[in-house]
């Protein structure tokens, strides 16, 4: 089959694309026949082995998973013999951020992982985007306990977390202000944002409105500069480690001080979660951003996209099998 491997760290041109075996399946696996994926953030720090503490788990020297892409849709190709969630031909969705292997023409994954059947209304390339960005978002969201009434500002709105984030708490009757550029205010107030605070024009932490949760959605600000925009018990909720890896250490202590803390969503990985996904994506209160689509022999090119930090929402990969 054909995959796009890196062998060892580095920038976009150290992934080729190779001919490897199709990956053996155990009995508790199925075997799916990939159609489209993602290139994320994920993906660019497993490839780059950044930040360097990450590499305890991806291999010091070297990566240890050597095809990444860690969402996916495509159709199961075959089956285990223990395996009777899924038949071959139903039409799946999913997520790995351990093993990966989606930015290859065929993967194999257990049926009691991160997997469900796609909506019926929903393409491989819609389906695909649809786990990463969003199960973070989710996760954050579930994790402040934020609830309708509750005021809520996403800075990063057009990342694949953030603009997930604006739909999901947009459906749950939260009042929610996006922070991106003048460009994509329209797209955000689409999503379901109530204002959009234009990032060209004024510094978003100076707006004079207080939010109950500020979402750093896209790993650029820090409690420090938002902690004025909270109410007095307001949260501020990240999703990367902050100036000099302070956001840890605040989740840890913050939340045991009186006032506004810091909280960080460890995300939950199981078929729950994308079946919830799947569900809200039928009744169609979720649907997956998607900026740009490169086909797998271009995925270098996609690399460098995602790394001007210049997407709105996700990038695709479309895996021919012709």
């Amino acid at each position: 089959m054909l995959a796009a491997v890196h062998t060892r760290y580095g920038p976009p041109d150290v992934v080729r694309l190779m001919d490897v075996p199709v990956p053996s399946m155990r009995d508790d696996e199925v075997l799916v026949k990939v159609y489209a994926s993602t290139v994320n953030r994920t993906d660019c720090g497993f490839r780059g082995g950044t930040p360097f503490f990450a590499r305890a788990f991806t291999g010091l020297s070297r990566p240890r998973v050597t095809i990444l892409g860690n969402e996916f849709a495509g159709e199961v190709e075959a089956v285990g013999l223990g395996v009777t969630r899924f038949a071959v031909g139903d039409r799946v969705f999913g997520y790995d951020d351990t093993a990966c292997g989606a930015h290859a023409q065929y993967l194999t994954i257990s049926e009691a992982a991160s997997l469900a059947q796609i909506p019926a209304n929903l393409t491989f390339a819609q389906a695909a985007p649809a786990t990463e960005g969003a199960h973070y978002a989710l996760t954050a969201i579930r994790k402040a306990r934020i609830r309708g009434g509750q005021r809520v500002l996403v800075n990063g709105a057009t990342g694949a977390i953030g603009s997930a984030a604006v739909q999901l708490l947009a459906t749950r009757g939260v009042p929610v202000t996006g922070v991106c550029d003048s460009a994509h205010r329209d797209l955000v107030l689409a999503w379901g944002a109530e204002r959009v605070i234009d990032r060209d024009v004024e510094d978003f932490t100076q707006d004079l409105q207080a939010y109950d949760v500020v979402f750093d959605a896209v790993g650029k600000s820090s409690f420090g500069r938002c902690r004025r925009l909270l109410t007095p018990h307001g949260v501020f909720l990240w999703t990367d480690l902050g100036p000099g890896g302070q956001n840890p250490v605040l989740s840890l202590v913050t939340p045991w001080l009186p006032g506004r803390s810091v909280l960080f969503g460890y995300p939950r990985h199981d078929q729950a979660m994308v079946n919830e996904l799947k569900d809200l994506m039928e009744a169609g209160r979720f649907r997956p951003v998607i900026d740009r689509r490169y086909p797998l022999a271009e995925i270098v090119d996609a690399y460098r996209f995602v790394e001007t930090g210049q997407k709105i929402g996700n990038v695709v990969i479309t895996v021919d099998h012709t």
